[in-house]
């Protein structure tokens, strides 16, 4: 008799698909039968992590060191980023206060596991980062979706929380910049939200996973605004260009160090050994100059996908001021955002992600396009997107 198969969670049955990778799946499944696909559905950079972090690593394995580390990280990895703060953004950031993380993900796990209780709210911008409300679900909270228009340019501001507040709200999470739109909230606006939250006995979690991929005003964290009740995650994926290494951070206030070191404890042990050491590397000069020229890249790119887009009866409710995509309305052509995915990748061979991933309000007008593929493909892109569309 076989054994009977276990039932899900109530939690964990309710989490919903990453439609971002049914597509890449999908698209894979067309490339292994032959077909060219041009990518534009994930949000992982097409440039190789930079030299100087790949030879750190091999350096790290010939010299064997592939033992755990604490539980918040390499000393020197954590000094490292609290000097890049220092170097790069003008803030000060005490290194007892960061934790290395298994990804923005783990971060992002850490952070929540550690401040909520069942039942707590967690404002949300919709549109938004799909994963926040299945990480908050999943930890026993309730996802508040605040509805978000290109009126007040996709930003979850303080006012907007304030009218919207809740007597459950524990949290407000937002990110800057903000996948799918690309916003970015400034110092200001992160300023009245870090007030509003401590006004109302809630706290303030930032992502900042694109920070450095900015590109019409000076970069900025939220760190600068406070250290009390506000959590700020980064990573090494997007502007370091180190997804699959799986590193991150999380700089917490300083009550909470001791927290958050005993939840990775339980949560992950550690994050990985060799990803820490590589890591060292990307805050020399040599890395530091060329993921800036590729910021520059992402610039050009944004442009020109920007216009092409115009040009085939697309609107941009609003000009990316950072990460690499383009949330674009599809509504002139008649048919849902997820409907013309489908269409595009089957018929046109382009891979875009349907808004429908990120929120509940007008998302399936919606499509975002990843500029992370080089400006040849872009173009090949937006000829196979003006043939299939010229025909709707």
């Amino acid at each position: 008799m076989s054994a009977p198969t276990p039932d899900a969670g109530i939690r964990a049955a309710e989490v919903q698909p990453f439609h971002a990778m049914r597509v890449l799946a999908r698209a894979q499944e067309l490339e292994a039968q032959g077909r060219d696909i041009v990518h534009m559905e994930i949000g992982e950079p097409d440039f190789p992590t930079p030299a100087p972090i790949v030879a750190a690593a091999r350096r790290a394995l010939d010299d064997g060191l592939t033992r755990y580390t604490p539980a918040a990280g390499l000393p020197a990895l954590r000094e490292a980023i609290a000097g890049y703060y220092a170097d790069r953004l003008a803030t000060l950031v005490s290194p007892g206060r960061i934790l290395v993380t298994p990804g923005a993900s783990g971060a992002l796990n850490l952070v929540l596991a550690s401040v909520l209780n069942p039942g707590d709210g967690v404002l949300l911008a919709d549109p938004g980062y799909p994963c926040y409300r299945q990480l908050v679900g999943l930890l026993g909270g309730r996802a508040r979706l605040l509805p978000l228009s290109a009126e007040t340019g996709f930003k979850l501001t303080a006012e907007l929380a304030a009218a919207a507040w809740t007597p459950d709200l524990r949290c407000i999470l937002v990110a800057s910049p903000a996948n799918p739109t690309g916003a970015v909230l400034s110092q200001a606006e992160f300023a009245d939200l870090y007030a509003l939250a401590r006004d109302r006995g809630a706290v303030l979690i930032v992502d900042e996973i694109y920070q450095g991929l900015v590109y019409d005003a000076p970069d900025h964290t939220a760190l600068q605004v406070g250290a009390e009740g506000i959590f700020v995650v980064n990573s090494f994926s997007k502007y370091f260009g180190m997804t699959g290494w799986r590193l991150g951070w999380v700089v917490g206030p300083p009550a909470m160090a001791q927290i958050l070191d005993r939840v990775a404890q339980n949560l992950y042990l550690a994050s990985p050994t060799l990803a820490q050491h590589a890591a060292l590397a990307a805050f020399g000069e040599d890395s530091l100059t060329e993921m800036d020229a590729r910021r520059e890249e992402f610039h050009r790119r944004r442009d020109v996908l920007s216009d092409g887009l115009l040009n085939l009866g697309f609107s941009l409710p609003i000009c990316p001021q950072g990460a690499f995509y383009l949330y674009a309305d599809a509504s002139a052509f008649g048919r849902s955002g997820t409907e013309l995915s489908d269409q595009l990748l089957e018929h046109a061979g382009v891979a875009v992600t349907p808004g429908s991933d990120f929120g509940r309000v007008d998302a399936e007008r919606f499509l975002r396009f990843a500029f992370t593929t080089d400006l040849a493909r872009l173009a090949q892109g937006q000829q196979r997107l003006a043939a299939y569309v010229s025909r709707l």
